[in-house]
């Protein structure tokens, strides 16, 4: 893919993955723990999926409402008093999809240490208008071989989501036919 990749059949010219690229950074507060005194994951996936907005928003110049979020991962827990750094980037496009990749990462509020994963998740989103009906959205431009990996490992990514939501469907019809109620 080069600098001047565009849709053909829209017109829209690419962007870079470098373009849309953001870092949402938070305190954890003892308003975000669980029972068990570690930062809640859903306060985590909900920062997941701010930055992955903002990212599929830019991206696309507009509004983009999550579609699916795939393979939310926690790899640590997170403390209270942890600053959390939620980093998210368009791995891939569609027509008026986008794939956003994002690695959760945290560090000690009042420490000079390195920060460390602790979380990552895939999140598809779609481009809508005004009206809510999908968008044309422009083909992501992979800039370095992470990037280019990134957007191969999404297009697998892609492909396992269309066969497991055909898969799903092909079975529960065949259900219905047989006589069950789901």
């Amino acid at each position: 893919m080069t600098d001047q990749a565009q849709r053909p059949e829209s017109g829209i010219p690419g962007k870079p993955t470098s373009a849309s690229r953001t870092t949402l950074s938070h305190i954890m507060t003892h308003s975000d723990t669980n029972l068990l005194g570690t930062v809640h994951g859903g306060v985590i996936m909900k920062l997941v999926d701010d930055a992955a907005g903002a990212v599929a928003g830019r991206h696309s110049g507009g509004p983009a409402v999550t579609a699916s979020m795939d393979e939310m991962v926690f790899l640590e827990p997170v403390r209270v008093g942890d600053l959390v750094h939620v980093k998210a980037q368009v791995n891939w496009t569609g027509r008026s999809s986008m794939e956003v990749g994002v690695r959760v990462l945290a560090e000690r509020w009042n420490e000079s240490t390195p920060a460390t994963q602790v979380g990552s998740a895939y999140l598809v989103f779609a481009a809508v208008d005004a009206d809510g009906k999908p968008r044309s959205v422009p083909q992501v431009v992979p800039e370095t071989e992470r990037d280019k990996r990134r957007y191969q490992e999404a297009q697998i990514r892609r492909t396992h989501r269309l066969a497991r939501r055909r898969a799903i469907k092909e079975l529960r019809e065949r259900r219905a036919a047989e006589g069950y109620e789901d």
